[in-house]
């Protein structure tokens, strides 16, 4: 279902505006002719100021994007893949952690074990969700369910949405590097198929303790990188506000990283990106894993280690000096 967005981003601004025209009419208990074809000027003249705005966006615009408080989170994607989605909770150390969604649901008939990084909508949910940072306690409950799915055999989806761990002196005293560290390691290992989806942002080793897979795929309009386009630009330039610079510098998006070789499949979104219409990118989303799920379980469990070996062999540059 398509919707008009509540919150507009600076340079969406002129949508806003059009959108509030849109609505005032469509309020109207009984339009008249004159208004009705108003409307249609309006939604076709919304129509092309969106593709106009979408078709040129810069690097840091689709970072601004993949923040947008509308956007679908892990959660959304779960539910619609997974209706029967049983939630499993705890780590068996420690505690739960909100932060990351872990359990088991059917899609396509078949087993899946869904990890996804979890932010909140409102103030209230976002304190408990920790605004989607990981403790370590998460970390390690994700892969107490990566492991229980190699036991059965059942494939793992992992998405990846989040401003990176969290740095929390708790978290520190409870072992936050070891534990994704420990995740990194293990998930290498895994004898069953492994994808990842960066469906919002992907910052750090906040979203690789959970992203180390076969296939990474990336929705348009996200972001994925060591550290975020502000905390480079605080390192680089002493100054945050040069976040648009470093976001540049960092080429973060996924035509940038399937240059690289990092991403693997970049999945296309609504124009004005996947908040405007849930239904038709989750559809899209659906297809992609689909063809993915089958290509991956051709493959023989004990070779999964060593192709992942191959795939992360092959990232970044080097010169030999002899």
């Amino acid at each position: 279902m398509k919707q008009i967005s509540k919150y507009y981003l600076e340079f969406e601004k002129s949508i806003g505006i059009l959108d509030e025209k849109i609505i005032a009419i469509e309020t109207t208990k009984e339009l008249t002719q004159d208004e009705i074809k108003s409307l249609e000027i309006l939604k076709k003249q919304r129509n092309s100021e969106i593709k106009k705005i979408y078709n040129g966006l810069s690097r840091w615009q689709r970072v601004q994007l993949a923040r947008h408080p509308n956007r679908p989170y892990s959660l959304d994607y779960i539910k619609y893949f997974s209706p029967d989605f049983i939630e499993l909770h705890g780590d068996r150390h420690f505690r739960d952690d909100p932060a990351v969604i872990t359990g088991l649901g059917h899609f396509q008939n078949k087993k899946i074990a869904w990890i996804g990084q979890q932010k909140g909508r409102n103030t209230k949910d976002n304190l408990y969700r920790n605004f989607g940072m990981m403790r370590p306690d998460g970390y390690r409950k994700a892969l107490r369910v990566m492991k229980l799915a190699e036991k059965f055999g059942l494939p793992i989806i992992t998405l990846l949405d989040t401003i990176g761990a969290y740095p929390g002196l708790g978290a520190e005293e409870r072992g936050q590097g070891e534990a994704i560290a420990r995740n990194l390691l293990e998930m290498s290992g895994l004898k069953v198929p492994i994808i990842s989806i960066v469906i919002g942002e992907g910052a750090s080793g906040g979203a690789l303790g959970i992203g180390i897979c076969d296939r990474m795929l990336m929705l348009e309009n996200t972001w994925y990188s060591v550290i975020s386009p502000e905390g480079c630009a605080s390192i680089l330039f002493r100054d945050a506000k040069q976040a648009e610079a470093a976001a540049e510098a960092l080429k973060p998006t996924p035509v940038d990283l399937v240059e690289m070789g990092i991403c693997d499949r970049i999945i296309s979104e609504p124009n004005g990106g996947a908040h405007r219409d849930f239904n038709a990118t989750a559809k899209t989303l659906k297809t992609v894993l689909i063809e993915e799920l089958d290509t991956l379980n051709n493959y023989n469990p004990d070779d999964f280690l060593e192709s992942r070996i191959q795939k992360y062999e092959k990232l970044g540059y080097y010169k030999e000096i002899l």
